[in-house]
């Protein structure tokens, strides 16, 4: 390097600092108006709701019109019935899916599972709503909480496949020989050791089917429909928090609003722990 080169690496220096903190002052920038929609409506959201918000809203059944007080109390218990229901629906075989998709992908039946699963994942959810009604609710002569978890079963299981399917493939074929070479049966090289390996990640992608689900409003209107009161049978039209919400936003009474704004507050707490839930087990899986 030549003496006439030397003042100007300084420059060329500063030039670069300069083009390194414009480019990271507008990344932030973009990263902010990105996040401003999603922090004016959780505030708006909890603006509304908190004040609405005691121990009668958790435990008492929604007042008759025109009434103040009362709560939701079975719209509560009933989504977590049927998100339950539906998780025992859809996850097991959602997982054995994306399983079998990942590790037997050379597969004529792999590459047509893959296909519906994506195809699946597209379908909007008011048209699962209507496919559940026409295959349950018609035949089955009524609304009911079997109908509702389906529903959410059939949103939620693409989900937890295709999720499962990329973390698998995140794993070191090193793992699997290593199981093959020790003289293991291929399923017990798939189960104990490769699903044992990525279940943090798993677990991510199941909470955040479960979080689609517990959100969900189109299909319930169509299947479990609604409840006033404590729900005695599965078998039964049965409460849910969207579908209360959704009842209670537009009708013309302003308590009924206000109880409409504390479920959403509800709602959007609920789902916004799952998802953070989600991000530190994938967080964990990284480190």
């Amino acid at each position: 390097m030549s003496k006439a080169d030397a003042p100007r690496l300084p420059r060329i220096q500063r030039r670069r600092h300069f083009k390194s903190l414009m480019a990271n002052a507008v990344i932030m920038t973009l990263a902010g108006f990105a996040i401003l929609p999603l922090i004016l409506v959780f505030s708006y959201i909890a603006r509304s709701g908190f004040p609405a918000l005691n121990l009668d809203f958790f435990y008492k059944l929604p007042a008759p019109a025109g009434e103040t007080g009362g709560g939701m109390g079975n719209a509560i218990l009933g989504s977590v019935a049927m998100v339950i229901m539906s998780g025992v629906m859809s996850i097991p075989p959602g997982l054995l899916c994306g399983l079998y998709v990942a590790e037997f992908s050379h597969q004529k039946l792999a590459r047509l599972l893959r296909f519906v699963i994506d195809l699946m994942t597209g379908v909007p959810s008011i048209v699962i709503g209507l496919f559940a009604y026409a295959m349950l609710v018609v035949p089955l002569g009524g609304f009911s909480a079997w109908a509702g978890s389906a529903a959410l079963g059939i949103i939620m299981m693409p989900i937890v496949s295709r999720t499962t399917e990329e973390i698998l493939r995140l794993i070191p074929d090193q793992l699997r020989e290593s199981g093959l070479a020790l003289g293991l049966p291929r399923w017990k090289v798939l189960l104990r050791l490769i699903m044992r390996a990525g279940r943090s990640a798993i677990a991510t992608g199941v909470f955040l089917a479960v979080a689609r689900a517990s959100g969900e409003t189109a299909p319930l209107l169509f299947t479990s429909f609604n409840n006033q009161y404590w729900s005695k049978s599965l078998s039964e039209p049965i409460a849910s928090l969207p579908v209360q919400i959704y009842t209670y936003a537009i009708s013309p009474y302003e308590e009924w609003h206000r109880l409409a704004w504390a479920g959403s507050l509800i709602l959007v707490t609920v789902v916004f722990a799952i998802n953070l839930l989600s991000r530190l087990l994938l967080k964990r899986t990284s480190n």
